[in-house]
């Protein structure tokens, strides 16, 4: 029996674009800063703001957005929210002073909010229902490879040709976003659902704009984004705490290597033997990457710890958007999409700031060790919340074969 297709075009096309548009989110997000620091004469707490401004965009847009993919269909949201995304990539070259670089970031927002639910939406249609963790493991990669890709870039052309040329490159990035979406064509059968819709669906209230069932899922993924943020945030001030600045920036490089070896695997696995069978052996990688980048002396240990925690956390996040997904309605999925990435920012966002405080009291290998046991009591937290009724359902379908 043939496999259903997975690399159609439809998911190629919008993998590529989803990979460009990080690359331009993750190119500004390490550039902007230095940039309002330097050019700008920014304080420190307004360099903060570019990154948080944006996020809270995403995080207010993301509910609407869902909502709009069900009124007036996914490719529309897309197509729309790139074009956003692209228009306020070219006027970086204009903001010129720290407030205007705030109110543009919070377009910006916007736009990327927008992109993201409708890109996760789209693509949850187009894996085919037996494949799903394995396509969204591929796709969830795509991202992982521009949060490497991204910031590399970036830096090295703001080191060599200054904040000019970044800004014109990272528009391109966008433009070539926007341009690889309108690639993507939707069966017309989601026009026919749009207009099957029952009429209730386009109230105003909380069922409408958040998707109940990605709740639990989306919680458990903020818990361990707590983490994660201490990674995301304080990597690099880490390193050079340790004296291993050059080894720093091939932290994410060996993180990206070690998740594209996993990923052909971790992926068929989610869907042959079910979530439970995946996600608590991740959950220990995950922990006992932290661990060891606590005690990290030598760039052999630190980069060891970036091996444990791409296939931890790399498969951990994909995973938790399958599930998120799965547990969804198929008319709802964009609302499940906008549900699970807006709580999941909200950890990132409330995690970068206590990780933030409580590094600057204990020192960051204390940070790293308690992470570690974060990350550990997080398996009762997901067995509360999800891993217990997965178990279930794996039982009761087992004893329907037998």
């Amino acid at each position: 029996m043939n496999k259903p297709v997975l690399w159609s075009k439809n998911f190629i096309n919008l993998s590529l674009s989803s990979f460009f548009l990080f690359v331009t989110f993750y190119f500004l997000l390490a550039t902007l800063p230095i940039y309002a620091l330097k050019d700008l004469h920014a304080h420190e707490s307004q360099a903060g703001l570019i990154v948080t401004v944006f996020l809270i965009s995403a995080i207010i847009i993301r509910p609407l957005a869902g909502k709009w993919i069900e009124t007036y269909g996914k490719q529309m949201i897309l197509i729309s929210s790139l074009l956003i995304f692209f228009i306020a990539s070219t006027f970086y070259m204009v903001a010129d002073s720290t407030m205007s670089l705030l109110i543009l970031r919070f377009f910006h927002g916007i736009g990327f909010g927008m992109a993201t639910t409708a890109a996760g939406a789209i693509v949850a249609d187009i894996i085919p229902d037996s494949r799903r963790g394995e396509g969204m493991g591929y796709y969830a990669m795509a991202m992982n490879l521009a949060m490497v890709i991204g910031p590399f870039v970036g830096l090295t052309v703001m080191q060599q040709w200054g904040m000019n040329k970044a800004f014109v490159i990272s528009a391109l990035c966008a433009f070539v976003a926007l341009s690889i979406g309108g690639f993507i064509k939707l069966p017309k059968r989601e026009q026919m659902e749009k207009q099957a819709m029952p009429q209730q669906q386009t109230g105003n209230g909380f069922k409408d704009l958040v998707e109940v069932s990605a709740i639990r899922i989306s919680l458990v993924g903020a818990f361990f984004a707590l983490a994660y943020s201490a990674i995301l945030s304080f990597i690099s001030v880490y390193a050079q705490e340790r004296g291993l600045v050059e080894t720093a920036s091939y932290f994410f490089v060996v993180y990206a290597a070690a998740l594209l070896m996993s990923r052909p695997f971790t992926g068929k696995w989610f869907d042959l033997y079910g979530a439970n069978k995946i996600i608590y052996p991740s959950i220990l990688l995950f922990a006992a990457g932290l661990f060891i980048l606590s005690q990290a002396e030598t760039a052999i240990v630190f980069l060891f710890s970036a091996v444990l925690t791409g296939i931890g956390w790399g498969t951990l996040f994909s995973s938790f958007q399958t599930i998120a997904i799965q547990e969804a309605p198929a008319k709802r999925r964009g609302l499940a999409t906008a549900t699970f990435l807006s709580v999941f920012d909200t950890g990132i966002g409330i995690g970068s700031f206590v990780v933030g405080v409580v590094g600057a009291q204990v020192g960051f290998s204390s940070l790293y060790f308690y992470s570690s046991i974060l990350v550990i009591i997080g398996i009762a937290l997901y067995y509360l919340l999800h891993g217990r009724g997965s178990a279930l359902l794996m039982g009761e379908q087992k004893q329907k074969h037998a």
